[in-house]
């Protein structure tokens, strides 16, 4: 009786270490769930300062960034600022060529945001540098602007 108990403990243990156990190969290959989410990312990853994407942009190219700044409008010289000194002073490396392109253009009266600090959110592209190239990137696919207070 003894060794049929010890028997059955064995297989018990057996059956259950198995059933724990992970495939090696599941962990390589997400499930679809995991790749339907693979584009959320935590608000601290792309809520960052304006002066973050200015010093390294690098860490930020191709990326969802929401920066606060400070806006102009006008032919050739769409850019969100780091201050509005910078504006005033043409310091055009410390802002970000913004393109409007796409839905929020037909949506919002974007004079009403000109010449004042706002909230900003879509993807940086360090390479594309703005007219002339003047600017330290841009931000394109626009999906958020707000006035900031």
């Amino acid at each position: 009786m003894k060794k049929i108990l010890t028997i059955s403990l064995v297989l018990l243990l057996s059956f259950f270490s198995l059933g724990c156990a992970q495939n090696p190969e599941s962990k390589n290959k997400p499930d679809s769930k995991e790749e339907e989410f693979s584009e959320i990312i935590a608000f601290e990853d792309y809520n960052i300062s304006m002066l973050r994407l200015i010093v390294t942009p690098e860490k930020y190219h191709n990326k969802t960034v929401q920066i606060i700044g400070y806006l102009n409008l006008e032919f050739e010289g769409n850019a969100i600022y780091f201050h509005q000194e910078d504006y005033e002073k043409a310091s055009s490396r410390n802002g970000m060529w913004v393109d409007f392109s796409g839905d929020l253009a037909q949506k919002v009266n974007l004079e009403k945001y000109n010449k004042k600090y706002v909230i900003i959110k879509g993807k940086f592209d360090m390479n594309s540098r703005g007219h002339m190239g003047m600017f330290g990137g841009t931000i394109k696919n626009i999906s958020r602007l707000d006035v900031w207070n």
